[in-house]
């Protein structure tokens, strides 16, 4: 299946590794040229390096109220164009209610929900009819996960932003979509897991709950992010779409 990706240029911030790098990888594999970001210079450029010559890093920080315009910019002068943008934040600091302090969930707050925010609205301001914003969020948005109270505060809130704005985008033809993953191994799944007294218990206990009795890996993630954000996916705007092996309870 051709995703109709070629030539396509799109934006994936917090993308030097991760659920974000491995949608760029997909997005790359199938043709297209990517912007990607990070907080540091070393990361930026051997992630870039490593995709090739149709990806570009560029240093930023999603709270950085500037990161947007500078983004768009670096997409148009690297390769002409600038199709859509698939906003990736790491995850905030974990926690239970009594243990996050207000600073940790300002921080979380500027990084995960408003700078996603104004990514999503400069973006919009530049998108064409084919344009599309998509946000990494959790399966947290439907289900809160134990210890990470942070994340269970701000992700659901980040879902009813993505949808209003789909319907607002929907008549200029620009689409908007969300992708909610859950257990999917990585780095920072892998930290999570790490932070029980057993995480190999740990992690065979949440295989059990999943009915694929098995982590996500990231090609996994990634070729959903990228089918999700390629005209392929043309019809489908203001889904929130979970990509955790049946994990989720609900329909």
């Amino acid at each position: 299946m051709d995703l109709g990706l070629k030539n396509r240029v799109y934006v994936v911030t917090g993308a030097t590794r991760g659920l974000g790098n491995a949608a760029a990888r997909e997005l790359v594999a199938d043709g297209a040229k990517v912007v990607i970001t990070g907080r540091e210079e070393k990361s930026v450029a051997e992630a870039a390096a490593a995709l090739g010559p149709n990806a570009v890093g560029v240093v930023a920080d999603n709270a950085d109220a500037s990161a947007p315009a500078r983004l768009i910019a670096a997409a148009r002068e690297h390769f002409g164009g600038f199709d859509g943008i698939l906003v990736s934040v790491g995850g905030p600091a974990p926690g239970f209610a009594a243990d996050n302090t207000d600073e940790q969930w300002q921080a979380a707050f500027e990084s995960v929900f408003l700078g996603a925010v104004r990514l999503a609205r400069a973006s919009a301001a530049e998108l064409e009819a084919g344009g599309v914003v998509g946000f990494v969020l959790s399966g947290s948005v439907h289900e809160p996960i134990p210890g990470l109270t942070i994340s269970n505060g701000l992700r659901p809130g980040l879902a009813g932003f993505a949808k209003s704005l789909a319907d607002e985008l929907g008549p200029r033809g620009i689409r908007v979509v969300g992708l909610l993953p859950s257990r999917i191994d990585t780095d920072r799944v892998r930290e999570l897991d790490g932070l029980s007294a057993d995480p190999e218990a740990t992690r065979a206990a949440n295989e059990a709950r999943i009915p694929l009795r098995r982590y996500g890996t990231p090609e996994e993630f990634g070729r959903t992010a990228a089918f999700l954000l390629s005209p392929a996916a043309s019809y489908l705007t203001g889904i929130m779409l979970p990509v955790d092996g049946g994990m989720r309870h609900g329909f």
